[in-house]
């Protein structure tokens, strides 16, 4: 398989999407963030510091997808029609499951701005709690869903619809 962002010289190129289709696209992706109990607790419960961890986890996931093509070098800039970002607190792991869902009409798709919404968000949860807990440990991070585009439906076996909460 030829990989598209090498050109004839074997260095990287933006790949040139200006013949495709525009088609309705959706990417759904996932991350999860372990921690000790007693921050998640502090989290559910509003007692963290520096404020409201999933409220500017949320936002600053919805920076990063609309950022994605100023720190992933061969993304396009893409007009995002619509962007979502979901927490789930999951006391019997220890951990915050993190679901991004982007929507866009174009010739390219979203799955990396999905991609790179779960991670923003994940750090910002990390960046917020890191005085109380350095041990915090982000995973998971993966593709759940992508549709539209000539490549067509790509759904992650076991997706159930809660980001990864199999």
């Amino acid at each position: 398989m030829d990989l598209t962002h090498i050109n004839k010289e074997g260095r990287a190129k933006m790949v040139d999407v200006s013949s495709k289709e525009d088609t309705k696209r959706e990417g759904i992706a996932a991350a999860s963030i372990y921690m000790k109990r007693e921050t998640l607790e502090k989290i559910e419960e509003g007692r963290i510091k520096k404020g409201d961890v999933l409220s500017v986890a949320q936002v600053a996931g919805i920076m990063g997808a609309k950022s994605t093509p100023q720190i992933i070098p061969m993304c396009h800039p893409i007009m995002i029609n619509g962007c979502d970002i979901s927490f789930n607190l999951d006391f019997e792991n220890n951990k915050v499951d993190i679901r991004s869902e982007v929507k866009n009409t174009g010739k390219t798709g979203v799955e990396m701005e999905a991609l790179t919404a779960v991670s923003i968000a994940a750090l910002t949860i990390y960046d917020m709690c890191k005085a109380i807990d350095r041990e915090m440990v982000i995973s998971d991070i993966m593709l759940i869903k992508k549709s539209g585009g000539k490549s067509g439906l790509f759904e992650r076996d076991g997706y159930n619809g809660k980001g990864n909460s199999y």
